[in-house]
C-alpha cells in the first residue's frame, strides 16, 4: 500500500501526516512545536536584545520537526517505510536564512551565534521596511518591468528588502554567506543533499521570472553595492518546478526518520500554494482563499495579466502548465483562531477529541503529501500528472454557502464601504506605515530614557 508524507513548517510549529496514494485518506497525523518559538525578543544564545519589528528562528527547529513527526507517523501507522514512496514539503515564506559552502546557517557556527543576521529571517520580519521603500522607489524611477507583475509594490517580507537589511547592518554576514536560502529550499537539501530552489518562491518571493530571470546585475547595484552580484554570489538561477523530484533521501535523513534511503523528495513549496491541489482545483476558473497566519487568494490562469494590487504572477507557480495569482490579507492569524474557538462544527471538535489531537492537527498540510506521491512518479506507485494525483487524493466536500435573502442590501452596504476602506489603505496613503514608524520612535525613545536612569 503506496504512502506518501507532507510536512508543513509554519509560524509556531511543523506538522507531517501520513497520507494514502490511493485515496487520499490521512492516515496519521504528527505536530511537533519549535523548540525556540519565535525570536523577537532576544538570541538563545548570548541574550542579545532584539529592535521591534524583528522576527527570527532557529533553524535547529526545523530539523527536529522531521525527527520527531516522522518517526512518529511511522509508529502510529504502523507503516512499513517501503511503503512510503515520497515526501513533500511547504514552508511559510519568505523565511530565508545565510548558509556557509556546506549548507550549515551561519547562526550554527559559534562565531555568528550573537549576531542576529546570521538567523532565519521569519516570513513576518518587518525590520526591512526601510530598504523594501527604498527598493520600491528606484524600481519605480528605473521604470522596471518586474514592479507591475507583484502588483506596484515589493514587500518588505520578501527576500530582497531583507538581503539588502543584511549587507546594510551586517556585512561581515552577507559575506560570509556562500548562499541565502529560502528555509523551503534549505529543508530538502537537508532531506536530499541537492540544492534545487522552487519557482514558487522565487517568482512570488525573489522577483524571478521563469523568462527573463531576476532583474539586472545594474538595478541591484543601484540598491547597494553589495548587491551587484547577487545572483551569483548568493541565488542562483537554477530554478526548478513544483512537482519535480529533487532527490532522494539521504543516508543520514534516512536514520533520523526511520525512512528508507532514496525515498523520493518533492521540490519544495510554499505553504497557502500546496492547499489548491488538496481542494481538488487544477482548472483556472476557481479561486481559493486559504486562511492561516494570512490569507492568500490563488487562482490560476492560462494567460499573464497585470492585476492592480497583486502580490505577484508566476508561471507554474502554483500547478504545473497554469498561472498562478496571488493576493493576499495578512495578520488574519488572530482572527482565525478567534473563528476556531466560536464557529468550527462541534463534531469536528469530538472527532479531534476521539483522536487526542487538537483541533489545529485535524484541519491541517494535505497539499505536500499530493506533491510527494508527483514526486514519487507512477514507477514508485505515485502519479505522473498533478490532476491524476488530485483526481485520488485530493479532498472537498461540495457545498454551496448562500446569503440570506433579506439580508443582501446589508451585504452589499457592507461590501461598498469595505471597497471603499481597502482602496484607502491600500492605494492613496501610508497612514498605518507613519503610525509605525512613531510607536517605534516612542518605544526607542522610552528604552533611551531607561538606560539614561
Amino acid at each position: 500500500m503506496p504512502y506518501t508524507i507532507g510536512v508543513d513548517f509554519g509560524t509556531l510549529s511543523g506538522r507531517a501526516v501520513l497520507v494514502d496514494v490511493r485515496t487520499g485518506e490521512e492516515i496519521a497525523t504528527a505536530v511537533k512545536e519549535y523548540t525556540h518559538g519565535v525570536i523577537d525578543r532576544e538570541l538563545p544564545v548570548s541574550k542579545r536584545k532584539l529592535p521591534r519589528d524583528w522576527a527570527l528562528q532557529h533553524p535547529a527547529d526545523y530539523i527536529e520537526v522531521l525527527e520527531e513527526t516522522i518517526p512518529s507517523l511511522l509508529k502510529q501507522s504502523k507503516a512499513d517505510p517501503k511503503e512510503i514512496i515520497g515526501i513533500g514539503i511547504d514552508f511559510t515564506a519568505c523565511t530565508i536564512l545565510p548558509v556557509d559552502e556546506n549548507g550549515t546557517p551561519l547562526c550554527m557556527r559559534e562565531e555568528y551565534a550573537s549576531e542576529p543576521h546570521s538567523y532565519v529571517k521569519l516570513w513576518k520580519h518587518h525590520a526591512a521596511q526601510e530598504q523594501a521603500n527604498r527598493l520600491n522607489q528606484i524600481a519605480e524611477e528605473r521604470n522596471e518591468p518586474f514592479l507591475q507583475t507583484y502588483g506596484g509594490k515589493i514587500s518588505s517580507e520578501w527576500l530582497v528588502p531583507k538581503v539588502m537589511q543584511i549587507a546594510e547592518e551586517a556585512p561581515d554576514i552577507y559575506d560570509a554567506a556562500a548562499e541565502i536560502m529560502e528555509a523551503a529550499d534549505w529543508i530538502v537539501y537537508m532531506l536530499c543533499g541537492t540544492r534545487k530552489r522552487n519557482n514558487c518562491t522565487a517568482g512570488y518571493k525573489a522577483i524571478w521570472n521563469n523568462k527573463s530571470g531576476y532583474p539586472s546585475d545594474d538595478f541591484f547595484a543601484s540598491l547597494h553595492p553589495k548587491l551587484k552580484n547577487i545572483v551569483r554570489e548568493k541565488l542562483t538561477e537554477d530554478i526548478y518546478s513544483v512537482g519535480e523530484k529533487a532527490g532522494g533521501l539521504t543516508e543520514e535523513m534516512a536514520g533520523k526518520t526511520g525512512l528508507l534511503a532514496g525515498t523520493a523528495v518533492a521540490v519544495a513549496n510554499v505553504d497557502a500554494h500546496v492547499s489548491v491541489p488538496a481542494v481538488g482545483i487544477t482548472e483556472p476558473g476557481k479561486m481559493l482563499m486559504i486562511m492561516g497566519t494570512s490569507t492568500c487568494h490563488m487562482l490560476l490562469g492560462e494567460d499573464v495579466r497585470m492585476v492592480p494590487g497583486m502580490c505577484g504572477v508566476v508561471e507554474d507557480g502554483i500547478l504545473p502548465g497554469y498561472v498562478g495569482y496571488e493576493a493576499g490579507q495578512s495578520c488574519v492569524g488572530d482572527h482565525f483562531h478567534w473563528l476556531i474557538q466560536h464557529f468550527v462544527p462541534e463534531a469536528y471538535l469530538k472527532e479531534a477529541e476521539a483522536e487526542g489531537i487538537s483541533i489545529y492537527e485535524l484541519l491541517s498540510a494535505l497539499g505536500s503529501a499530493i506533491f510527494g506521491a508527483l514526486a514519487a512518479g507512477s514507477m514508485n506507485g505515485g502519479y505522473d500528472h498533478i490532476e491524476e494525483a488530485v483526481a485520488h487524493m485530493g479532498k472537498i466536500k461540495d457545498k454551496t454557502y448562500k446569503p440570506i435573502p433579506e439580508n443582501v442590501s446589508l451585504y452589499d452596504q457592507l461590501y461598498a464601504e469595505y471597497k471603499e476602506l481597502y482602496t484607502y489603505f491600500g492605494k492613496q496613503n501610508n497612514v498605518m506605515k507613519r503610525l509605525k514608524k512613531l510607536k517605534n520612535i516612542q518605544s526607542l525613545s522610552s528604552d533611551t530614557g531607561k538606560a539614561m536612569a
